[in-house]
């Protein structure tokens, strides 16, 4: 290669630097050069200007009433366009001239979100996609008045869109080797480097051939290990030789730095009886599902009865005899159908060869000095959520026992789904498409350097939008999209994965998902359970740019999507309160009016009424259209009642579109929520009463049913609200049930600093740390209502109009007792309800309860067989539990969820 090199890491930002000589083929020594070198620098330029399609360019905002406007080219990323002065250093020029007819619909329709402005008509795109492009607005002496370059997706997607139909991108084992294609249309050149192993030096180089129909690069090459070197025009770097991992890895070395040839059918990659285990037959359909969202490392990290080479990895689902596995196989037994485990596609944030795990000094309940430990290590600490996406497609390494590997991860990753549908658990995976862990000319970028200014969404200077947190990718762009459908049919039917939960969800396109859904039911040759966050925010919100995957725009569709009404009614207040609203928003079962904290003045009974019609929205599926009599004596469908100011509270068409929580891994756990909300002096077992009041709501309601890992064992974090990379510290689990780590410190000042001075006294307060024998009961209290759940399909209802027509709730209206909700279904000729009648009542009072329906008299009520059962957690539902034919009054012990059925 000819020219100067940069250095490692130096691509981050716009540089200016000058013209070089032109580049020589990609050489062998390119396999094992830097991982970006220079070959045209160029300087950065906003992106203000918008490739329609492949004929038509336009130009929000700029001034049309001055000058001619001309597009300028060069292959050598030469151009130079100052204002002020003459554009110099083309290798052509077009004169555009305005486009004066209508903007092709489905144009229209994808760029309705950009600025009134000037569109111009354009040929010869495809020619201009590999270089240097200009759209200048001259003066009549050639001086620039103003200049931009263009973003490229609108022509890219139509040029080649045949590139869609591929189905084998990546690299393919053939006889002889492997076949490698990626799709590269704005390359100039690409070849595949081969490698005979992880670590050592490049073996061969082979150049790639172009195909003009698709964009697609391919070529035949031996493995095992290959990297690709790919010539491209980038928006802030110029021409640059990127030597980059494929997009479609399978597997990856040590610190994803190559990429894995892999036969995933081979013989050598499944673990002994993969092809003759099958998946639970649990789900017949998606209400079915109740689901433990759980972390690979925190389930065996801190578990000594798992052998120590294993732990924090796959393999650690593998060892039926550890208190973990032993504890999701009493989830299992009880009615648990899924878990879902945080990301486990390979993860940008995790260093994979020496990630350490920090010393924690023994300190007070509400010391720093443990949070300074995580917090000194955290960059190289061997935790994170793993919201971090590198490769979609491989599995993360750091749950490996060799990431070294490439093989390894993928036979340990099959292990674990193994083990765990042994166990009678289907698994689900959590998934992270709406951003990657970086962009740009970033090492660990991959997407963004091999089709610069393509994968992610753009905002109106060119720049990537970051309103999830990280660099958004654009699923409305067709490979993008095309990407994440492969990505899902891939797991699907190579791991068999059985459920999907999508990370921001509401920022993909409906339409998207749905190929999401056909593809990945296709590829496992069966129905896949998708469900997300269908949160509505950022760029896309409200439909901005394209239907969105949101809470109200999916409904119908049959795609899941968390609720927030049930959730915040249930816990109080929102997601995201500090300070002392975090005392201050007392829910349902946490105080509300009938248990006030020292901290909150007396709030009016409204309060408590409302809480109590959301969470019967809740159990309700909610539903749009489902009728209920609220706390005003009005008979109203929920999608009438009005949620945060300005939603329908009923968002859903069926009850298999929501997903009913109170706790996952984002926010405090319930019981460190409780810890602000509940009057200081409660006791830790009537904590422990009251979380398993959330858990009552929550089994109950109709919809998915989702709990976080340890939620039933008073899973503390210490206060912390955001523990994405607080370590292993506060995030442990005790399957041993002697310890929920409530008061193990002040959490990391990042995310809760500015509330230390809260924090401390709470943290301080005995009355909340739980004893084993309180652990213990929440355990099993949560084992028996997941049996009440699993034991009737009735909490389990198929269908909006099954829900009208069998769900009615009584002990409603003004004159109602607030702190009980009370229902009854009628499961009369219902497929798998087992009993003719059920009625639940839920107390969340401090006090025995009593509710009288009249129209419940002379039923032959009696408690369900759980609750009578020996092994029953809480004994004073048996004892005290009543139900009088004669008046039909239910009598409910304290914060108690009591079921009573009519055989």
């Amino acid at each position: 290669m000819v020219g100067k090199r940069w250095a490692a890491g130096s691509l981050g930002g716009a540089l200016a630097l000058t013209c070089l000589t032109a580049s020589a083929a990609p050489a062998l020594a390119d396999c094992d050069g830097p991982f970006a070198a220079p070959l045209h620098a160029a300087p950065a330029v906003d992106a203000r200007a918008y490739w329609l399609n492949r004929q038509l360019i336009k130009w929000p905002g700029v001034d049309a009433s001055r000058g001619v406007f001309k597009l300028y080219f060069s292959s050598n990323a030469l151009l130079r366009a100052a204002p002020g002065a003459r554009v110099s250093g083309e290798d052509g020029v077009l004169t555009l001239a305005r486009f004066e007819g209508d903007v092709p619909a489905a144009a229209a329709q994808r760029f309705k979100f950009t600025a009134d402005g000037i569109v111009f008509n354009v040929a010869n795109a495809a020619k201009l996609m590999t270089q240097q492009v200009l759209l200048v607005q001259e003066a009549d002496d050639g001086a620039v008045i103003a200049a931009t370059s263009l973003q490229i997706a609108g022509a890219l997607d139509d040029l080649y869109a045949n590139a869609a139909k591929a189905d084998d991108l990546g690299a393919t084992v053939t006889a002889r080797g492997a076949t490698f294609k990626l799709w590269a249309p704005t390359a100039q050149s690409v070849a595949v480097c081969s490698y005979a192993s992880g670590a050592g030096k490049a073996t061969a180089i082979t150049t790639m051939q172009r195909d003009d129909a698709t964009g697609i690069w391919s070529a035949s090459a031996q493995g095992p290990y290959y990297q690709y070197v790919v010539d491209v025009m980038t928006p802030s770097a110029g021409i640059v030789r990127n030597l980059v991992t494929d997009p479609y890895s399978v597997s990856l070395t040590t610190d994803s730095k190559r990429s894995y040839v892999a036969n995933l059918n081979a013989a050598k990659l499944k673990p002994a009886g993969w092809d003759g285990t099958p998946s639970p037959n649990k789900v017949a359909a998606q209400t079915d599902m109740t689901v433990y969202e759980l972390h690979v490392r925190d389930f065996s990290i801190n578990d000594n009865t798992v052998s120590a080479a294993n732990r924090g990895k796959y393999l650690a689902f593998t060892e039926a005899k550890s208190n973990g596995m032993k504890h999701l196989a009493a989830l299992s037994k009880a009615g648990m159908t899924d878990i879902h485990l945080l990301p486990v596609y390979d993860i940008g944030s995790v260093p994979e060869k020496a990630c350490v795990t920090p010393a924690i000094p023994v300190a007070d309940a509400d010391s720093d000095a443990q949070q300074a430990a995580v917090a000194e290590a955290s960059a190289q600490d061997c935790f994170n959520w793993g919201y971090d996406p590198f490769h979609y497609n491989a599995p993360e390494g750091s749950y490996s026992t060799d990431p070294a590997d490439g093989a390894r991860r993928i036979v340990e990753f099959r292990q674990m789904v193994q083990a765990l549908h042994k166990t009678g658990l289907r698994v689900g995976m959590d998934v992270v498409y709406n951003h990657t862990f970086i962009a740009g000319q970033n090492e660990k970028s991959v997407l963004d350097r091999v089709v610069p200014g393509y994968y992610h969404r753009l905002n109106a200077k060119g720049d990537i939008e970051r309103s999830t947190c990280c660099d958004n990718t654009a699923t409305e762009n067709l490979m993008m999209g095309k990407l994440m459908v492969d990505s899902v049919a891939f797991w699907a039917r190579n791991y068999k994965i059985d459920s999907f939960r999508f990370d921001l969800m509401g920022h993909q396109p409906r339409a998207v998902m749905e190929q999401v859904q056909a593809r990945a039911d296709k590829a496992a040759g069966r129905h896949i359970n998708l469900i997300g966050e269908g949160w509505n925010f950022g760029e896309v919100a409200d439909g901005a740019r394209f239907l969105q995957a949101s809470q109200l725009s999916l409904n119908g569709s049959g795609i899941g999507t968390f609720s927030d009404r049930g959730r915040d009614a249930v816990r109080g207040g929102g997601a995201g309160d500090s300070g002392q609203q975090l005392f201050a928003q007392q829910g349902y079962i946490n105080g509300l009016v009938y248990d006030t904290n020292a901290q909150v003045g007396q709030r009016p009974v409204a309060d408590l009424l409302h809480a109590s019609d959301m969470v019967k929205v809740g159990l309700a599926g909610t539903l749009r259209t489902y009728q209920l009599t609220t706390a005003d004596g009005n008979t109203v469908a929920l999608q009438d009642i009005v949620y945060g100011g300005n939603q329908p509270a009923g968002y859903a068409s069926e009850p298999g579109e929501v997903v009913n929580y109170v706790e996952n891994h984002d926010n405090q756990t319930l019981y460190d929520i409780n810890a602000f909300k509940l009057p200081q002096s409660t006791t830790a077992h009537d904590r422990a009463q009251v979380q398993m009041l959330g858990a009552a709501i929550n089994a109950f309601s109709q919809g998915v049913a989702y709990f976080h890992a340890g939620f039933d064992i008073l899973r503390s974090k210490s206060l912390d609200r955001n523990s994405f990379e607080s370590g292993d510290w506060f995030n442990r689990l005790d399957w041993s049930y002697q310890d929920n780590y409530f008061g193990t410190g002040l959490p990391p000042a990042a995310d809760n600093g500015k509330d230390y001075a809260l924090l401390k006294p709470v943290l301080r307060n005995e009355n909340i740390k739980p004893a084993p024998a309180d652990i213990a009961y929440a355990r099993d209290a949560f084992r028996d209502l997941l049996a009440i759940r699993s034991s009737s399909t009735l909490f389990r209802l198929r269908s909006a109009a099954d829900i009208k027509q069998r769900l009615r709730f009584f002990n409603t209206g003004p004159s109602q007792v607030p702190t009980v909700v009370a229902a009854r279904i009628d499961g009369k000729g219902y497929a798998g309800a087992r009993f003719k009648t059920v009625v639940y009542l839920i107390n969340v009072d401090k006090t025995e309860q009593r509710v009288t329906a009249t129209e419940e008299r002379n039923r032959r009520y009696q408690l369900h067989p759980v609750h009578t059962g020996m092994a029953a957690a809480d004994k004073r539902v048996a004892a005290e539990a009543k139900y009088d034919k004669l008046s039909g009054t239910f009598t409910i012990p304290a914060r108690s969820a009591v079921v009573f059925v009519e055989n």
